[in-house]
C-alpha cells in the first residue's frame, strides 16, 4: 500500500504545479522614467532664439503630463522637473534605484548645416557613422563639466574616438526591447507628428549605457535649422511631438505586456 502511495502523491503533485501559475513572470510596465537632457549650468546646444536644456524640459513635462492623464497607474519620475543640473550618472542611477522599467532621454540636435532637420532616435551601440558619433561625443561631454569629471566614468574621454571602443564590451541585455521602442518612436514622428524621421540610429550614450532597462534617447529636431527650431518652441508642436512619444510607448507597453 505504501509503495502505491508514493508514486500516487507525486502524480497529484505534477498535476496541481502544471495549473499553478509558479515560475510564471506576468511582465508589466509600471515605471518609467524620464529625463530632460542637460539642465542648469549645462545649457546643451542651442539655437538663435532657445536652448536645448529649455525646449527639452517643457516636451518631457508634456510627455509625463499626458501619461500621468491618460495610464494613472504608470508611475512617472522625472530626472528634473526644473532648471537643475543632475550629472549624467546620477540620471540612470534614479532609473537604476527606482527599478524603472523604461527609460526616456529627451533632447535636441545641433549640426553645422543649417538645412538638415528632423528627429531621431538612438539606443546605446556602437556608432555606424562619424555624424553619430559626434552627436553622442556633443551630448557625453557634459560630463567634463560634472564635479567628479571623467574619474565619475572610469576615465572615459568623451573626446577621444578610441574611448568608444570600450563600448563594445558591453552588449546590453535590453537591445531588442530598445530598438523595440525606438522603431515605434520614429514611426509615430513620420506618420502621426508630421515630423521628418531621420531613423533609428545607435552610438555610444553614457546616460544609456548605465541604465539597466530598455532605454533610448530622443533627439525631437534640429536647432540648428531655424524653422524646425521656431517648431520646438511652439507650445502646441511640444503638445504634439510629446503625444507622439506618448503613443509610441503606449504601444510599446500593449504589445510587451500582451507577450505575457
Amino acid at each position: 500500500m505504501k509503495n502505491i502511495a508514493i508514486p500516487f502523491c507525486f502524480c497529484i503533485f505534477f498535476i496541481f504545479i502544471s495549473f499553478h501559475p509558479v515560475g510564471v513572470i506576468d511582465y508589466r510596465i509600471n515605471k518609467i522614467v524620464i529625463d530632460p537632457g542637460h539642465g542648469g549650468k549645462d545649457p546643451g546646444t542651442h539655437g538663435v532664439i532657445s536652448k536645448e536644456k529649455d525646449v527639452a524640459l517643457k516636451i518631457s513635462m508634456e510627455l509625463a503630463r499626458i501619461i500621468k492623464d491618460n495610464m494613472p497607474d504608470v508611475e512617472v519620475i522625472c530626472t528634473r522637473q526644473d532648471d537643475s543640473f543632475p550629472e549624467l550618472h546620477e540620471r540612470a542611477d534614479v532609473a537604476n534605484q527606482k527599478d524603472a522599467d523604461l527609460f526616456i532621454s529627451i533632447h535636441a540636435n545641433w549640426i553645422s548645416n543649417p538645412n538638415i532637420h528632423g528627429t531621431e532616435t538612438y539606443v546605446m551601440g556602437l556608432h555606424k557613422s562619424e555624424a553619430n558619433l559626434k552627436v553622442a561625443q556633443r551630448e557625453n561631454a557634459v560630463i567634463l563639466d560634472e564635479e567628479g569629471g571623467a574619474t565619475d566614468y572610469d576615465g572615459f574621454d568623451p573626446n577621444s574616438p578610441e574611448s568608444y571602443i570600450l563600448f563594445s564590451l558591453y552588449q546590453s541585455a535590453f537591445q531588442q526591447n530598445s530598438l523595440r521602442l525606438a522603431d515605434k518612436i520614429e514611426d509615430q514622428f513620420q506618420n502621426r507628428v508630421g515630423r521628418r524621421s531621420r531613423g533609428v540610429k545607435s552610438a555610444g550614450f553614457l546616460v544609456l549605457w548605465r541604465t539597466s532597462m530598455p532605454s533610448v534617447l530622443v533627439e525631437v529636431g534640429y536647432l540648428s535649422n531655424p524653422k524646425e527650431e521656431r517648431e520646438l518652441n511652439d507650445p502646441l508642436n511640444q503638445v504634439y511631438i510629446a503625444s507622439g512619444i506618448y503613443r509610441a510607448f503606449r504601444d510599446y507597453k500593449s504589445e510587451i505586456e500582451s507577450m505575457n
